[in-house]
């Protein structure tokens, strides 16, 4: 999806992709399971950004709102993620997805269960 992490600290995280045509769908926008897999990667790494190295996730809940359409000449999208909460079991964090100028593109939620690796 031509999408990578580009900032990182403890319970915070910046993704980065350039959309292009190859991510329209039938109507001529880009996808919005791009801005799915944009928001979702970015909470879901804030999450983890605050787990040990015993610890593992996984998302109970992910919840999106398209506020804007994409389109190629978008130009650089960004998603960001942040922890809102973090429990001895349970996580949430929100995302936001803008563009290089800063319009709100998209939104999102997630809920995330801790549990033990392996």
């Amino acid at each position: 999806m031509s999408f990578a992490l580009v900032a990182a600290s403890q319970g915070e995280t910046r993704f980065r992709c350039v959309p292009g045509e190859f991510h329209y769908n039938p109507q001529g926008t880009v996808h919005g399971g791009v801005a799915a897999t944009l928001l979702d990667s970015c909470m879901g790494a804030a999450v983890m950004s605050t787990l040990d190295a015993e610890s593992a996730y996984t998302t109970t809940q992910l919840s999106i709102s398209l506020v804007r359409p994409t389109l190629a000449d978008t130009g650089e999208l960004f998603a960001d993620g942040k922890v809102i909460h973090r429990g001895g079991r349970l996580v949430t964090a929100e995302g936001k997805l803008t563009d290089g100028r800063g319009p709100l593109l998209a939104h999102g939620t997630t809920c995330c269960v801790i549990l033990p690796r392996g």
